[in-house]
């Protein structure tokens, strides 16, 4: 299994010059707490992440130090040069740069660096915990079949 079969593809990003409080509304609006800062790439369509802001970094950054956010830009508050995963990753290769990390997040990029989507740790849990499902079931069925073949 690939990082792309499990990202999800929704994205709600922000550039960085767009103002912090509209960057708020949207994670209240959307219901998140996590945008990827993007600018698009030249020639192209396509969006490149250069940062991400959370909920958290504005509590910590804006918040916290009675800063003005109406004064503040995403490029102010976000973190830059984020961590990302390559679309065509194994599923191991994402766990292990979240627990090296420490962060929730990844934003996910196609071959030439653009953005597809964002893998959290929902969306892995929900994959992990399917497949301990069929370990599970495998062992059922181990028994299963054993009392049918061997009264």
């Amino acid at each position: 299994m690939n990082v792309g079969n499990l990202c999800e593809r929704h994205i709600t990003t922000i550039g960085p010059r767009d103002d912090l409080t509209v960057a708020a509304r949207l994670m209240r609006e959307k219901h998140i707490g996590y945008l990827v800062v993007v600018e698009p790439e030249p020639g192209t369509n396509a969006l490149r992440p250069i940062g991400v802001l959370t909920d958290r970094d504005i509590v910590v950054s804006v918040v916290a130090k009675n800063a003005d956010p109406k004064a503040l830009l995403a490029t102010d508050v976000m973190s830059m040069q984020p961590i990302t995963i390559g679309d065509a990753d194994p599923v191991d290769k994402a766990l292990q740069t979240l627990r090296r990390t420490g962060v929730r997040r990844l934003p996910v990029v196609g071959s030439r660096g653009e953005l597809v989507g964002v893998l959290s740790l929902d969306d892995l849990l929900d994959y992990v915990s399917g497949e301990i499902q069929n370990l599970s079931a495998a062992v059922r069925n181990e028994r299963q079949i054993e009392g049918v073949l061997r009264p």
